[in-house]
């Protein structure tokens, strides 16, 4: 079939463009990607939608309440603009995003076709770019510290030239697309696609491209039921409904080492999707919050282990409980020693660190700053996380009940 202009980039979009998304990240932050702007508002019609509208500002509180993170130690991204954009998505498709019908059906939410787009642009699209920015940014990050979480991301139904299942932006492409691009060293990569459903646009974008191996684990009896997206699969295990636990597990961990045993990437990017929980209503399996704790410490863990650095999205999770999963999960990878940011923990708040007005300073407080340790750097990263529990520590059990089952 035959192309035209509109069907693809213009050369000089595709790569080498000035961006704004790669901006300059302290010592003192961790490699944790969010935005409010990430959030979806709109006069409560996202409630028509199961999807939690609001689920990654209710993982950063979480993350807040259990004093790992303040505002000040999060990284907060850019908005992707449209020269971002057109490295993967065609003009045609960025264009088609202007007709409010057509957001409706990507959303999945009718009722959009009805407003005009400039509103639906602000309050739908927006919150998608800001968190698409958010994983190009944590790519950059991931290779930097040797691993970066963006709060958001994982739209994992996007290609460069069309939308779907509440996907508008291919994130997953776009950030390896800038990596392969910008950052030197990163010449192959692994996608870790753990959503409940088939990652059918990255697979799409990625169909016929070597540096890319892809595994992915999904219902085989839900939507997008993507034929042709399977070719670009190197490693598919397909479940049936309400897969358990245990199974589960023992599958992602077979099928992980499989993995990286037949291909070993620059980077890895963990998409990393909720909706596997019993009584998703679109994932359809069963699922415990534990067991979805348990299957991001595997994946940290294999991945730590060989020193390739990682990059985690969110993806999908159509429970109100999930953020609160996620963040226990963040927590519970942070305990265990997998994910970590020296600086950022011991960084005073900003309340902390002005001396009030008219007391003289300590003379140790100038010292503060020369013992607070660097974020774990991609050289650190070969540190013997094996010794972690191959086969999973409860997140709530502390380090001593560990070393006991040990």
């Amino acid at each position: 079939m035959s192309t035209t202009m509109a069907d693809t980039p213009a050369p000089a979009e595709q790569a080498g463009h000035t961006t704004q998304l790669y901006i300059h990240v302290r010592e003192t932050q961790w490699p944790m990607v969010y935005s409010n702007e990430y959030n979806i508002s709109f006069c409560g019609l996202e409630k028509v939608h199961p999807f939690d509208a609001g689920k990654w500002g209710h993982i950063v509180e979480f993350l807040k309440d259990a004093g790992m993170v303040r505002d000040d130690t999060l990284v907060e991204p850019r908005e992707a603009a449209e020269q971002d954009l057109l490295v993967v998505h065609t003009r045609r498709y960025l264009s088609s995003l202007k007709w409010s019908i057509t957001v409706a059906g990507i959303t999945e939410v009718p009722p959009v076709a009805l407003l005009p787009n400039f509103l639906v642009q602000r309050k739908v699209l927006r919150p998608f770019r800001f968190q698409t920015g958010g994983t190009i940014l944590a790519g950059k990050l991931a290779m930097e510290r040797g691993w970066a979480i963006n709060v958001g991301g994982g739209f994992h139904h996007c290609s460069g030239d069309k939308g779907g299942g509440f996907c508008a932006y291919a994130d997953i492409t776009l950030a390896l697309r800038f990596l392969f691009d910008r950052v030197e060293g990163v010449s192959r990569a692994m996608i870790v696609d753990l959503d409940a459903h088939q990652g059918n646009g990255h697979e799409r974008d990625f169909m016929d491209d070597d540096r890319v191996y892809i595994m992915d684990v999904y219902n085989r009896g839900i939507y997008p039921h993507d034929g042709f997206a399977k070719r670009a699969i190197k490693r598919r295990v397909e479940l049936q409904h309400f897969t358990e636990d245990g199974e589960y597990l023992s599958l992602v961990r077979k099928h992980l080492e499989g993995a990286l045993n037949e291909f070993t990437p620059d980077i890895l990017v963990y998409n990393a999707g909720t909706d596997i929980l019993d009584g998703d209503p679109l994932g359809a399996l069963s699922i415990s919050a534990q067991g979805i704790i348990e299957r991001d410490q595997i994946v940290f863990q294999k991945a730590r282990t060989r020193g390739i650095p990682v990059l985690m999205v969110t993806s999908g999770g159509y429970l109100r409980e999930t953020a609160r999963i996620i963040a226990n999960s963040i927590l519970n990878l942070r305990q265990l020693g997998l994910i970590r940011c020296d600086q950022a923990e011991n960084c005073p708040s900003p309340v902390e660190s002005v001396p009030p007005a008219n007391i003289p300073r300590s003379r140790s407080e100038g010292g503060l700053m020369s013992r607070l340790r660097s974020c774990m750097s991609r050289s650190s990263t070969t540190q013997d996380f094996s010794k972690i529990n191959e086969g999973g520590a409860a997140a709530g059990d502390s380090p001593e009940s560990q070393e006991e089952k040990g």
